[in-house]
C-alpha cells in the first residue's frame, strides 16, 4: 500500500489505517479471536496504522493491540505504527464521560497504556478531548517531555480548533490531529484541512464511513441495543429517512463505477487530500480488504465536485453526536 507521512518529519504510515475502537465497544457484541484474525490480516494487506484509545472498552482495545503485537513478536511490532489517545474518563457501562488534561493524568495515563499495549514506546499520543480550563500549551507541554523521554514518538490532538493547533505547534510539533470527517461530515473543510497543510500535520479522518451509514448496507433497525448509533440523531427519525435519500444517490454513484459505497466515500477522501489518512474501522475481512482496494482508486476533479455537491452539508441531516458525545468537542 501506498503511505503518507505522519506530520513533517513523523513516521511514514499506510494510506488507510484501522480504527480498532469497534473491536471493544459501541457497535454491538465483540469477539477478540474474530478482531485478532481482522487486525492480523489488516497488517497482511499492507495497513500498519492502528488506531486505540485508552477510554475504548475501558482499557480492553490497547489490551487487545498489546495481544495482537506479542504473538507476532518484535517483528511485528516494527511494521505497526500505534497510535493511541487520552483524556476522557467513563465509568464502566457509561458513555458520559468526564475530560481530564492534567499534567498527572496525561503522565499516569501514558505509563497505562504502554503497559496494555505491551510496548516501550507509543507512536502518535494524542488527546483525545480538551479540557478547556487547561492551556493547550501546558498540555503540550507534557507530551513534549513525553517524547524526550521516548515514552512517545510523536503527539497529535483530536477534535480541536484551528487556533487550539496553531497554539499547540508554537509549543511543539503537532504530527496530526484527528477528527471526523466524511461525505457527511465535513466541517474540517472550514479551515482546519488547510491549517494541517500549511503546518505540515497529517489530518487523521475517523469515522469516514459515517459510521457504516453511507455504506449503504447497514440496516438501523437491527442495531443492537448497547451500539450507541441507535441514539445518534442522524440515525434517528427524519433525519434518518433524509439522509437515507443521500445514501442512495451515493449507491447509484457507485453503482455505474462498478464501486461499493465505501470504496467511493474513500477515495473521495484519499483524492481530494494528500495529507489525509482515513482509519475506517471494521471487523470484518471482507470489508477490510473492500476498503483497503479504495486507495487505487482514481476519481476525477469532476467526480469529486459532483460528490461534494451531492452531499452539501446543509442537506444532510442531524448532529453528529447525541450530546453526551460533545464533551471536550472545539468542534461540533
Amino acid at each position: 500500500m501506498k503511505q503518507r507521512r505522519l506530520g513533517a518529519s513523523g513516521p511514514l504510515t499506510s494510506t488507510l489505517g484501522l480504527g480498532c475502537m469497534g473491536m471493544s465497544e459501541f457497535y454491538g457484541e465483540t469477539n477478540d479471536a474474530n478482531s485478532l484474525r481482522t487486525l492480523e490480516k489488516a497488517l497482511t494487506l499492507g495497513i500498519t496504522h492502528f488506531d486505540s484509545a485508552d477510554t475504548y472498552g475501558l482499557g480492553h482495545n490497547e489490551s487487545l493491540l498489546g495481544r495482537f503485537i506479542a504473538q507476532g513478536g518484535s517483528a511485528r511490532r516494527q511494521q505497526m505504527v500505534i497510535a493511541t489517545k487520552f483524556g476522557i474518563v467513563r465509568a464502566t457501562g457509561q458513555y458520559e464521560r468526564r475530560i481530564d488534561n492534567s499534567p498527572a493524568y496525561i503522565r499516569e495515563a501514558c505509563e497505562a497504556s504502554l503497559r496494555r499495549l505491551g510496548v516501550d514506546r507509543i507512536d502518535l499520543y494524542y488527546c483525545h478531548r480538551r479540557d478547556p480550563a487547561v492551556p493547550i500549551e501546558e498540555v503540550v507541554g507534557v507530551m513534549g517531555e513525553l517524547v524526550s523521554s521516548g515514552k512517545v514518538g510523536a503527539i497529535g490532538l483530536s477534535e480541536v480548533s484551528v487556533d487550539s493547533l496553531r497554539r499547540a505547534h508554537a509549543v511543539a510539533p503537532i504530527a496530526a490531529v484527528q477528527s471526523e470527517y466524511s461525505l457527511w461530515s465535513r466541517e474540517p473543510e472550514a479551515g482546519m484541512l488547510a491549517a494541517c497543510a500549511e503546518l505540515g500535520t497529517a489530518f487523521v479522518a475517523y469515522s469516514p464511513l459515517g459510521r457504516a451509514f453511507l455504506t449503504g448496507t447497514l440496516d438501523v433497525s437491527q442495531l443492537a441495543d448497547n451500539d450507541f448509533r441507535k441514539h445518534n440523531p442522524r440515525f434517528v427519525g427524519e433525519a434518518q429517512a433524509t439522509n437515507q435519500r443521500l445514501v442512495a444517490s451515493l449507491a447509484a454513484f457507485a453503482a455505474e463505477r462498478q464501486l461499493s459505497n465505501a470504496q467511493v466515500a474513500l477515495a473521495w477522501m484519499l483524492n481530494k487530500h494528500p495529507h489525509v489518512i482515513p482509519i475506517p474501522g471494521t471487523r470484518r475481512i471482507a470489508h477490510l480488504e473492500s476498503n483497503v482496494s479504495a486507495a487505487d482508486i482514481v476519481l476525477t476533479p469532476g467526480e469529486i465536485a459532483q460528490l461534494d455537491l451531492l452531499f452539501d452539508p446543509t442537506v444532510v441531516a442531524g448532529a453528529r453526536y447525541p450530546d453526551a458525545g460533545l464533551v471536550g468537542m472545539e468542534t461540533r
